[in-house]
């Protein structure tokens, strides 16, 4: 059924929310574009005429296909390569949706986005719409239909499964540069000590190359192994150096930013961002390095990155 202005109107102001919506359901910003499609769709081809409440037949519609790409992404994830890591987005991108609370903050950072894959797709959507944009269980009930003591029990056992996340420090932009500067300072310094000072004991490191970029296949775990790690990462590498150029022509640059509303260290070179680095930074140091390098995660975030003032890099790497 062809859409009027009006209808096409109401869909595109639903745009924004949707996309929030689905890229804390599935941790990629590609998949909640796709999905924010697939609604789009489904709304043209839908009797309008009956749609009393199109904010909520949206949002329904928009869960259920985010739901049936959950289900099936378990049985991709079997079969990736190495670690899998969310997809990185710039801080300003509406993707992030609203982050006027603790919650709705917490809910988009990578450490959180990683955890959620824990969760069944029935925990992960109660969680989402519950913690991050405040739907009523008797909402939620209705969009999977469940009844509502179900969906509580749901929202329960989804919060049980994620009470291991760590409490992050609120980072902004001056923040998020004084932590990186540190913190590559600390990496560059061909010792493990400055690192070791930084550290968590209990630390990890993680790296997402989707197969195509080299990376470890298993997270790194300790203060001392992942120190090594990183010095080895950025010392002067023949390797590393080569890989580089062949991704961006040339070096590449190190520089700060806010990514998923954490400090981040952002590689890029050639009108390109070939990786992001988002440090998990708590009360005690840095608890967590995820590090995101394969290509096809790093799409959006690239694009942002050509359209904002980034200035000078703080460093050269290799």
């Amino acid at each position: 059924m062809r859409l009027s202005a009006d209808e096409v109107e109401l869909f595109e102001s639903s745009r924004a929310r949707l996309e929030a919506i689905a890229y804390r359901l599935l941790g990629s910003a590609g998949d909640a574009e796709d999905a924010v499609q697939d609604t789009f769709l489904r709304w043209q081809g839908a009797d309008r005429a009956h749609i009393r409440t199109p904010e909520a037949w949206l949002t329904t519609v928009l869960t259920n296909v985010c739901r049936n790409q959950l289900a099936t992404a378990r049985a991709r994830r079997e079969t990736y390569v190495g670690e899998w890591l969310p997809e990185p987005v710039l801080a300003g991108d509406r993707m992030l949706g609203p982050a006027e609370s603790v919650e709705q903050r917490e809910s988009v950072s990578m450490a959180m986005l990683t955890l959620m894959e824990r969760l069944s797709p029935n925990e992960r959507v109660v969680y989402v719409l519950r913690e991050a944009f405040g739907h009523p269980h008797a909402e939620i009930a209705r969009i999977l239909d469940i009844t509502e003591a179900n969906c509580q029990q749901i929202h329960r056992r989804a919060r049980q499964h994620l009470a291991d996340g760590r409490v992050r420090t609120e980072t902004d932009a001056v923040a998020a540069r004084r932590i990186v500067e540190e913190f590559l300072a600390a990496a560059t310094s061909g010792d493990t000590a400055p690192l070791l000072r930084l550290l968590t004991d209990d630390a990890t490191s993680v790296t997402d190359g989707g197969g195509v970029v080299p990376a470890r296949r298993a997270p790194v775990v300790g203060a001392l192994r992942v120190a090594r790690l990183l010095r080895g990462l950025f010392r002067p590498n023949a390797a590393l150096e080569a890989l580089a150029r062949s991704l961006v022509g040339g070096s590449s640059g190190l520089y700060a930013a806010v990514v998923n509303g954490g400090p981040a260290v952002i590689a890029a070179g050639g009108g390109r961002v070939v990786g992001v680095m988002a440090l998990e930074v708590t009360p005690d140091g840095v608890a967590a390095v995820r590090v995101q390098a394969n290509p096809a995660k790093l799409g959006r975030i690239t694009r942002q990155w050509a359209a904002v003032e980034h200035g000078e890099p703080i460093a050269t790497a290799w």
